[in-house]
């Protein structure tokens, strides 16, 4: 049943070691630029909120940019394009993480902005009236809300930015698709099943790495009620 389904090749050499290794590749991709996303990503959001036209203008161009823009041509823009119009010498791990930045802290940013111009004009008034000044009301009443808003949104964008670091492969990084390729093609004509048995175990890898994050956010939640 096992050879069947294609899962023995993992249990050849160091198949599997090698599954974990282009798995740990993705997520230090990952985790650098969701912290980045996120730090930039408070800021600009705040900056939408401005009612300045030149900021205003600014921020809609670089969100418009993010939006039409696939990934896939943003890396290859940033990796190839800089390395060789510009000159400028990028591994392809830095492009990787320079461009999953540059996307998330346009999602992140419009997450912000939403949420907080969700908050009622009430508030704002009920908290002026009671004497806060515009420091506490941001303390003790915006902020609280606008992270209750955030926690549910946030995290859907991090496990998206988890899964969208499979497109690295494209410029050479070998991360888990790649070896999971490279491990199909090293046993077709051994296990010509392979291809299920291995990319099972990937989807089952990207879900262990996704499925803490989505039980952490739920139990945020529970904690800003």
């Amino acid at each position: 049943m096992i050879e069947r389904l294609g899962f023995d090749v993992l249990f050849k050499g160091s198949n599997f070691i090698r599954l974990l290794e282009g798995l740990g590749i993705a997520l230090r991709i990952s985790i650098i630029s969701v912290v980045i996303s996120i730090v930039l990503g408070i800021v600009v959001g705040m900056l939408m909120t401005i009612k300045n036209p030149i900021i205003k203008a600014i921020t809609r161009i670089y969100l418009e940019i993010v939006r039409i823009m696939p990934q896939m041509v943003l890396l290859f823009i940033v990796y190839f394009g800089a390395t060789k119009s510009l000159g400028i010498n990028l591994t392809a791990e830095t492009a990787s993480i320079i461009v999953f930045s540059f996307w998330g802290t346009a999602e992140m940013a419009d997450l912000v902005r939403g949420s907080l111009i969700s908050i009622p004009v009430i508030q704002y008034e009920s908290s002026a009236a009671l004497g806060l000044t515009k420091i506490q009301t941001y303390i003790y009443v915006i902020i609280p809300q606008t992270i209750r808003r955030l926690i549910p949104l946030s995290i859907n964008l991090i496990t998206r930015m988890i899964k969208t670091t499979s497109l690295v492969m494209m410029i050479g990084i070998v991360e888990v698709l790649k070896v999971g390729q490279q491990i199909i093609e090293a046993n077709r004509k051994a296990s010509p099943n392979a291809a299920f048995g291995v990319f099972a175990t990937v989807f089952l890898l990207y879900f262990l790495a996704c499925w803490p994050i989505s039980q952490f956010s739920k139990y945020l939640e529970k904690r800003a009620i």
